[in-house]
Order: C-alpha cells, then structure tokens, then sequence
C-alpha cells in the first residue's frame, strides 16, 4: 500500500476502485467503454435526424399537399427521436446499482475448520483462512445461494453478480450491454427497456413513413414504384436501415418483455436458475409493476462524498482467483512483526525459530561441571519449555508477548543465540 501524496480531500469517485467513467464531479457515471455510447448515439441520431431533414424537404415543396399532416409527422418523429436518446443516457450515465465494496477481507468463525493455523506456521507459511465460497438465504419461502466475491469482499446479495468490465457487483445484474457501455442493473433497467422498445418504436415509424414519401412520390410523378425509388435516395437509405435495425432492437424488446413478464434477467435466464421455480415470480401484473411502476431504489454509493483519511490507501487491484485465498489484514500485521524480529540477519520469526540448534545446547550443558549438572538440567528443561511456549504464543497470534520472551530467551541463553544455522 502506497499512501496518497495528495493533502487535499478526496472524494468517493475520484478513489474508486472499479473500471468507471466519472463526469460532471462524480454526477455521472460511465462504464470503461464510453465510447460505445458515442456510436450508439450516432446510429440512433443519425437516421432520426435525416428522417426529419427529408420530412422538412418534403414541406417546402411546393407539390405536396396536407401540410398540416407533414408537420404531425415531423414532430413527433423529432418526439420519438429525443426520448430514445433521453433513455439512452438514462441508462448509461447512473449508477446501475452497484454494491459497496468492503476495504478488507470478512472475518469467519468457521475459518478454523481448515489446515491448523500451527502446523502451517511451522511449515514456513502463514495461516490462510478461507471463508465459505456460498451461503443459503431465504428469499419469499425458497432458499436461494449466495456467493462471496473475491474482489468486492463481501456476499453478494441475491440476484447480484459482478461485472467483469466494470468490477462492481451489482443489484439485479441482467448484463453488460456494449451499445450503452454500462451494466444494467436493478436502477436503470428500466430506461433501458424503454430505450429499446423507443428504437424499435422509431424504426417502424421512419421505416412506415418513408414508404408513404415514396408512395406519394409515385402517385405525384404518375411513374412506377421503381422509378420513383431512384429519385428518392434518402428515403430508400432509411428504409433499408430501419428494416435491419428493427429485426435487432425489436427481437431485444421482445425477449427484454418476456423476462419482465416471468421475472427474470439475462443472466438468469441464460444459466437457467430457475427451472423448477422463480422464487421472485410475483405473477405477470406484479412483475410489469415492479419494473414499471415501483419506486427506484436510491444509489447505495454516494460518490460526491469525502471520505476519509484512512480511504485515501492507493491498493493494488485484486484479481478474483478460485483457487488462491487471500491474506487477511491481520495475517499481514503477523507477517510484519515477524519480519521485524530478524531485521539484521534478513529471518523472519518461523525461520529463526525453526533453526535454533537444539543438539548443540543439550551437548553444551552435558559438558559442564558434573556438580552443576542437575542445575543445568532444570535449565535445559527450562529453556526447550520456552520455546514452546514461545511458538504457541507466536501461533496464537500474541505478538507482544512472544517479542518478550524472546528478548528474556536471548538474553538468559546467549549460547542459544549464537548456534543459529544461518
């Protein structure tokens, strides 16, 4: 850990720890491919702004007739067209739910049902605890499972999962869209259903409209259909956009429909979760009125906030690994006060301990004076007694007290000392 040079305050977004796009001071929120929002603004904007171009051409010609019927039209194409870019910067620019990451690893009672903490200590290694990867809840009657996340710390409340592009685990993740660059989650999947369905909406309504220019074009000119098509460029373009685009956006409304209809995300749905029974199946009305007309939950981040001091640690990131468990904050203090013990000679705690020479004693006492053997003896008793008290206090975690011992060891048996295998 790296503390921050900067003295000045900092706040919530300009510490975050996932991959999002911060503007507007923290008021916006962006996935990392914000780029693809520009594009998917440009497809959206691009037809509808020509669609009203050639509606405007088709005004001020002179030949057309029901001009009340042409400006309808050009307004409330220029209507469909503003809402669906609305919606799509509804759903692209907030929070998509994302859930608060713990700044440390959880605690757990059951840790100590793993290798004993002693015998990986005097293997050389620090105990790793590994908190279970699954925990049941109950979720209206059924029991559902939830996973701990390796990178946000933390369960994973139900129906929550964690966006790899954004590495933020978020509420009711249903995926991560590419054409709006945000993950879409439990607050803004509703604009991004309204978002499709309005493109879809607009495609038909340009396509419909186009065709009616052409039509009168025909009828006008007294020619064929075909002939008329080749005087109108703009319109055939728009027509054959909008055909493509529609098979697109509107097979995305639809299946979008049916998951709000029996409660469902895509990810769900594509893992198949629920082949027995969707515990959050409220029926089809109460689903439609969960995504439509309940109140949307308020952000659980406030990224405008300060935070403190003590936040302002600059970590590196955690790569999520099934395999591998991570070092809890208190194993690193362990570590570093076992470091501290042997900063001359480069030994940690276990290593000195480990090669303490425990023959040379025994032969150096047995070489006294013969007299003072049973003195020597009870010290021999009394030393190799220190050292394992000294290990298990070590192994208990008490720090404090065993860099105590250790001074009185070193200091009543300096021959002890000097017979590390270093």
């Amino acid at each position: 850990m790296v503390r921050s040079s900067d003295p000045k305050p900092k706040r919530l977004y300009q510490v975050w720890k996932g991959n999002n796009r911060f503007f507007c001071g923290g008021r916006l929120i962006f996935g990392p491919d914000i780029a693809s929002l520009f594009l998917s603004t440009l497809l959206v904007a691009g037809p509808a702004v020509a669609f009203c171009i050639r509606m405007y051409m088709k005004i001020k010609d002179e030949n057309t007739k029901h001009f009340g019927r042409s400006y309808s039209i050009l307004i409330l194409g220029a209507v469909l067209s503003a809402l669906d870019l609305l919606f799509l910067f509804c759903t692209s620019g907030r929070d998509p739910g994302i859930v608060p990451r713990n700044s440390k690893p959880l605690e757990s009672d059951e840790a100590f049902d793993e290798t004993t903490p002693s015998m990986e200590w005097v293997s050389g290694r620090t105990p790793h605890f590994k908190l279970p990867r699954t925990k049941d809840v109950i979720v209206n009657g059924h029991s559902v499972k939830v996973k701990y996340c390796n990178t946000c710390f933390l369960y994973r409340p139900p129906r929550t999962s964690h966006c790899s592009r954004c590495n933020n685990c978020v509420q009711r993740f249903d995926h991560h869209c590419p054409w709006v660059g945000q993950c879409i989650g439990i607050r803004n999947y509703r604009f991004f259903f309204m978002f499709i369905s309005t493109s879809t909406i607009l495609c038909i309504y340009v396509f419909v409209f186009s065709w009616i220019i052409v039509h009168e074009k025909e009828i006008d000119n007294h020619s064929n259909i075909w002939k008329a098509m080749s005087h109108d460029i703009l319109s055939i373009f728009l027509i054959v956009y909008c055909f493509i685009a529609v098979w697109f956006v509107g097979g995305l409304t639809i299946f979008h429909f049916y998951l709000i209809c029996t409660n469902q995300t895509t990810y769900e749905n594509f893992r198949y979760r629920y082949d027995k029974e969707n515990p959050h199946n409220k029926g089809t009305a109460g689903n439609l009125g969960e995504i439509f007309f309940s109140k949307i939950p308020p952000s659980l981040n406030n990224f405008r906030s300060f935070v403190e001091e003590s936040a302002h640690m600059v970590m590196g990131s955690v790569t999520p690994n099934f395999m591998e468990r991570h070092i809890s904050s208190k194993e690193k203090i362990d570590i570093e006060m076992g470091s501290g013990l042997a900063e001359d000679t480069g030994y940690t705690l276990p290593e000195i301990l480990r090669n303490l020479d425990y023959d040379d004693l025994e032969d150096e006492l047995k070489i006294k004076q013969e007299g003072n053997g049973i003195v020597r003896t009870e010290q021999s008793s009394a030393s190799e007694s220190e050292v394992r008290e000294l290990m298990q206090s070590y192994t208990a975690g008490n720090e404090t007290d065993t860099m105590e011992k250790i001074e009185d060891c070193c200091n009543s048996h300096p021959t002890t000392v000097s017979s590390l295998r270093v």
